[in-house]
């Protein structure tokens, strides 16, 4: 924050945390909150905020499209959190009376709804039952631990006595800064075009259900260098066509980095997506770097899902004709790109490293190309899967209800991949490169599946166990486990241009292809060749 330099146009309204009750928007006589300025302003002004932090809640109302930027090298912040005061010590434990506030702790999407009970539906890990609990405390910026009685606090952590007004914590806060969440929301983007660069949002006690602490609601808006952090449950939130998220960052907050619904031809582009789930909601159904689902013609560029407890990037619920390009996904604990019941993807030129779930997990999801990507790492590097779950059954959660039904682009199957010039390797699971189909009614061949140009690796000879594993339908239950390359390929015919390696990597920690290692590449598809700007083949990754 403090870095951008967007232009103040003429007419532009100005407001400041040390401006007055009586301001007018003018430099001189500011307007003293950003929500009395939108008040005040005409469909198409721009705020220009200056310096400082704002404890608000702002609506920008339909029907008034609105810019809102920071002033010129001056770093500004919507800030949910305010410092608790009048601390008392009571057996080993201070309260402060100054309490005032009860958080709606629901867990779901849906406001009053329980947990769920479902397989894949509960949200809360029972490791961390406050996760849902949008309180938050810092004792000189160092994050305290919500605990559910008195009787747990210890150092380290709060409670929340509700019922008397009191929040209890277990370290001496004498002489120190106590903060602690005071609001919910900080932007709520209603009208059409909206425009947010250049401010900071932190803090806020953000429930699972208000689906973010910054939400876009209408169509056409643009977020562009944009902080949110430590936000309680969903940082940002995308529910309306034709945003674009630039330059933005995205980190610790409780449950998500940035969500999205219906948010066709969604535009990312230079985000940092870092260490959220901080609170440690389950995997499924929601959590991660980012979450989109029931959009099209969605777009994915130079982007960074690092660290996030959950899947880096998640496409769920019928996402259709999805670009994901020149983008990082490393060291999540879910999977690193995790694209479910959707179709037409080109997954190109990405790097996708020492993640804990799968590297990359194509589920119930076709017309995908997976070219020019260098994937180490993961529980299984590649793992391609069919389920029972079928495109025609209304009763199976993920239909976009905008389509027709059944919908011909989205027949949740795992048919038309290409795989090609990619590194894959490292796996720390079972097999390398994994496609199987639990309905045993497809072979790889049948759903057009198809591999080559490929540097792939195995640990050791006996690890993973095999190096890949290939459906055969309705012939056996159990798929091919290839242990060996060479029954692999004169088994299946796959791969005849790719390079096996095994018993030493083949990358180093950065991603980079070590020298040595190659293998005969193959002719880029129109699309891949468009995507990367160039039609020459490579193995990999490209770096800069």
């Amino acid at each position: 924050m403090g870095t951008t330099t967007y232009p103040v146009p003429a007419g532009a309204l100005f407001v400041s945390p040390t401006g007055k009750s009586t301001g007018t928007g003018t430099s001189a006589a500011p307007f003293a909150s950003v929500q009395a300025a939108v008040d005040r302003a005409a469909s198409g002004a721009t705020l220009v905020l200056r310096a400082g932090s704002y404890a608000e809640s702002v609506v920008v109302p339909s029907g008034k499209k609105i810019t809102i930027q920071s002033y010129p090298g001056e770093a500004v912040w919507f800030d949910g959190a305010t410092t608790l005061k009048n601390w008392q010590s009571s057996g080993g434990r201070w309260f402060s009376a100054d309490w005032k506030y009860d958080f709606d702790s629901t867990p779901t999407f849906t406001r009053g709804e329980s947990d769920g009970t479902a397989a894949g539906w509960k949200w809360l890990n029972p490791a961390y039952p406050m996760a849902a609990h949008p309180e938050q405390v810092w004792i000189d910026g160092v994050a305290q631990a919500e605990v559910a009685s008195l009787a747990a606090l210890k150092a380290g952590t709060f409670f929340t006595d509700v019922a008397a007004d009191r929040l209890y914590l277990g370290s001496d806060p004498t002489g120190r800064t106590v903060r602690t969440s005071t609001l919910t929301k900080a932007l709520s983007l209603r009208g059409e075009g909206a425009v947010v660069r250049g401010i900071g949002v932190r803090n806020y006690a953000t429930s699972v259900w208000m689906m973010g602490a910054v939400t876009v609601e209408a169509p056409r808006a643009t977020l562009e260098n944009v902080v949110i952090y430590d936000t309680a449950t969903t940082g940002l939130f995308v529910g309306a066509a034709n945003a674009t998220i630039r330059d933005v960052t995205l980190a610790r907050n409780g449950l998500m980095g940035l969500g999205a619904n219906y948010a066709d031809a969604l535009v990312i582009d230079d985000l940092l997506s870092l260490e959220n789930n901080a609170e440690h909601f389950n995997t499924a159904p929601v959590s991660g770097g980012v979450k989109i689902t029931k959009s099209r013609g969605v777009t994915v560029t130079d982007s960074a899902m690092l660290r996030n407890d959950g899947p880096g990037l998640w496409l769920d619920q019928s996402v259709y004709d999805v670009r994901i390009a020149g983008s990082d996904f490393v060291e999540n604990k879910g999977a690193g790109a995790f694209l479910e019941l959707s179709n037409k993807i080109d997954f190109v030129n990405n790097l996708v490293l020492r993640n804990v779930g799968n590297g990359v997990k194509i589920n119930n999801t076709g017309a995908v190309n997976l070219w020019n990507n260098t994937i180490i790492g993961g529980d299984r590097a590649v793992n391609i899967v069919q389920d029972s779950r079928s495109s025609t059954d209304a009763a199976v959660p993920g239909h976009n209800s905008r389509r027709p039904f059944p919908d011909a682009t989205m027949p949740w199957l795992i048919r038309d991949i290409s795989i090609g010039n990619n590194v894959i390797g490292e796996s720390s699971g079972n097999c390398t490169v994994c496609i199987e189909d639990y309905t045993h009614r497809y072979t790889p061949a049948e759903l057009r599946i198809s591999s080559d140009g490929n540097v792939i690796q195995r640990n050791s000879a006996s690890a993973p166990t095999w190096f890949v594993v290939w459906s055969r339908g309705t012939a056996n239950v159990d798929p091919y486990v290839f242990t060996t390359w060479q029954s692999y390929r004169s088994t299946t015919g796959q791969d005849a241009n790719s390079t096996a390696v095994e018993g030493r990597p083949v990358t180093d920690p950065s991603g980079r292809l070590l020298a040595g290692v190659t293998a005969a590449t193959r002719g880029l598809p129109g699309i891949v060749a468009s995507i990367l700007g160039s039609s020459t083949p490579t193995i990999g990754a490209r770096f800069p």
